[in-house]
């Protein structure tokens, strides 16, 4: 099963998310159900694999965290493929994530080595952002350049799995795991 560890998106930081979506013209927009922020993409795994993993994360005391919107911002380079909001990269926003990972290498996972860059998929442009479509996306996004929220905390981790199809990913979540309590900020 293709599965990742992520986060859900607090409550508050929804309507300016989908305020972003509604505004921009072009791509094909996440559904708010599926609005997150992976801390570890795990690929396709066997069922006893994941057993491992949530034998590992129920072990752990996964510290507090909070996410907080701080912009917008293209992945893909010259030919974009999505647009994201961008989130505070916090101490312990980073903190969590590394336990995350640690999990999943407890569990027997080997996850490659990626530079963590925290952000929620907003839109999708397909195979690229048709140089056409450019000019419109720019014109949307000007106004909504300075995108920031405050900190809003965040309850739990979820193993997720995901399954392709022709209208876009369809998420399940497997597991929850509740994070300490405390401010996340640092």
């Amino acid at each position: 099963m293709r599965c990742f560890l992520a986060l859900p998106i607090p409550e508050p930081l929804l309507p300016p998310l989908i305020v972003v979506q509604e505004a921009v013209p072009v791509g094909r927009a996440v559904p708010e159900d599926n609005l997150h922020l992976t801390l570890a993409f795990l690929g396709d795994r066997p069922e006893a694999e994941l057993r491992e993993l949530h034998l590992a994360l129920g072990q752990r005391v996964l510290p507090a965290a909070t996410l907080a919107l701080s912009g917008l911002a293209t992945f893909g380079g010259r030919r974009i493929k999505l647009l994201a909001a961008e989130v505070t990269k916090a101490p312990a926003l980073v903190a969590l994530q590394r336990e995350a990972v640690r999990a999943a290498t407890a569990a027997g996972m080997a996850l490659p080595r990626e530079r963590f860059r925290p952000h929620v998929t907003l839109l999708r442009f397909g195979a690229g952002l048709r140089d056409a479509d450019r000019p419109r996306l720019d014109a949307a996004l000007a106004p909504l350049a300075g995108l920031s929220t405050a900190p809003e905390p965040v309850a739990e981790m979820r193993l997720v799995g995901s399954t392709l199809t022709p209208e876009g990913a369809v998420y399940d979540t497997l597991a929850e795991y509740p994070l300490a309590t405390g401010s996340g900020t640092g």
